[in-house]
């Protein structure tokens, strides 16, 4: 299992690198792995993508 801080440090660079996509890029990823029986691995892409979601702040209307 990924430390929070790792998590978040993976999420930061994602976002840095390829923008809001990271946050697709990542649930593309959990969605792969669950599909190859992955789960903690999906888990951890989950956890990712939440992370960058909160790293976004709230929608803007």
């Amino acid at each position: 299992m990924i430390a929070q801080t790792q998590i978040h440090t993976i999420a930061r660079q994602m976002l840095e690198k390829h923008g809001l996509q990271a946050i697709a890029q990542a649930a593309q990823n959990a969605v792969a792995c669950e599909s190859k029986g992955e789960v903690e691995e999906a888990r951890e892409w989950r956890h990712v993508e939440d992370a960058m979601k909160m790293m976004r702040g709230p929608h803007q209307s």
